[in-house]
């Protein structure tokens, strides 16, 4: 009787607060630490360059940081954790922002420690410093002006010309454009067909100049061109030449057990609407969000970061249907009924397990299990 009294008094806002401080915290410092150590995939993506043969994916980025090393002379490593820290801090304080206001009860608590969720950065450093933080970004503005009713049309096209140059920096932003429509419809309960349009012609121009006129990755001279900048790598996305199609069949012992992943965090969302009273209709939108972004699931490997990312835009979106608070220390007190049960045993599966980016889709290497059992194990393997 006494716990049930202690947990009714826990103040679930102050958990999300320090769940987005901690993860804030965390991915910035293994951002900085993929970065120091010169990784050949995180920092690779953002060196990725139109100086080596010209118009490509991703390049943008590449050519971007050249200019401003010939403007600043600074190394290129710490150039692009300058930009980094911008985007991460910025979507931080932008999500806080949101949820501030916000009446979070533990069921939403129970999303953002899913494994795939902001938990996810916790048990797979690899998530740190991805691209996707800019797309986070853009989708925790409108979803922020969404919900503070602050959406002009002057801010709304500076979303979609995010969007437009995101997609010169990486193509993923393509295949989570529904989130955006679905945002827009949360907030207007009705279908702007018109409005969409321009969402999908930020993603698809860019998309369709891409497939047209793209070069390789990798024409040849990228190596050489980051060596006389003062960056080199020995692996990463650099060297990468392998049909990926063919290592997921290859591999696809370790793979199936994404399907149980996948299983576990569909149960959940399915859990989350129904207990919210949510319409059908949002969770038919969300299935269409999720089947929009099938081609990536069969045409890379990184299975796992496909789900994080799905479930960090239903965090950042929910809280549009979540009521406002007077303060921002307000919270739903947990309530001890099935309701309850059912959610304290999903967050204590999501915390025994992990996902990786590729490869392993289940393994029993939680966070409890990096807490408690090999609490330095990932600072060892970074320094």
């Amino acid at each position: 009787m006494k716990l049930h009294k202690f947990l009714s008094k826990v103040n679930l806002k102050l958990i999300a607060y320090f769940i987005t401080i901690a993860t804030a915290v965390y991915t910035l410092v293994f951002t900085f630490l993929h970065n120091k150590k010169s990784d050949g995939y995180i920092l690779g993506d953002w060196l990725i360059n139109y100086q080596d043969g010209g118009f490509k994916r991703r390049g943008l980025s590449g050519s971007f940081f050249f200019l401003l090393q010939d403007l600043t002379s600074f190394p290129l490593n710490y150039l692009v954790f300058g930009f980094q820290l911008t985007i991460i801090v910025s979507f931080f304080l932008i999500y806080f922002k949101i949820i501030k206001n916000k009446k979070l009860d533990l069921l939403y608590l129970s999303l953002m420690l899913s494994s795939v969720g902001f938990v996810g950065l916790f048990n797979c450093v690899d998530y740190a410093g991805k691209k996707e933080f800019i797309i986070f970004l853009l989708f925790a503005l409108l979803v922020f002006w969404l919900t503070s009713n602050k959406l002009t049309k002057t801010k709304e096209w500076i979303i979609v010309l995010g969007l437009f140059i995101t997609m010169f920096l990486h193509e993923i932003a393509l295949f989570f454009i529904p989130y955006f429509i679905i945002a827009l419809y949360l907030k207007e309960r009705k279908f702007q067909v018109k409005r969409y349009l321009k969402y999908f012609a930020a993603v698809f121009i860019p998309a369709i100049l891409i497939v047209l006129f793209g070069k390789e990755i990798n024409e040849g001279h990228s190596l050489a061109i980051l060596k006389e900048r003062g960056v080199v790598f020995t692996r990463g996305i650099f060297f990468w030449d392998i049909n990926e199609r063919e290592y997921i069949k290859n591999a696809f012992d370790d793979y199936r057990w994404y399907f149980l992943s996948l299983a576990i965090s569909i149960f959940h969302v399915i859990f989350y609407l129904k207990t919210e009273k949510i319409s059908k209709t949002i969770g038919w939108m969300i299935l269409a969000a999720f089947l929009f972004s099938l081609p990536l699931f069969v045409l890379a490997i990184d299975w796992g970061r496909w789900m994080y990312i799905h479930m960090m835009f239903l965090i950042i979106m929910f809280p549009i249907l979540i009521k406002p608070t007077k303060t921002i220390w307000e919270y739903s007190p947990i309530q001890f009924n099935k309701t309850y049960l059912i959610t304290f045993v999903i967050i204590f599966i999501s915390l025994i397990y992990r996902v990786e980016m590729s490869g392993k889709g289940f393994i029993f290497e939680g966070l409890f299990y990096r807490v408690f059992f090999v609490p330095f194990e990932l600072i060892h393997k970074m320094i």
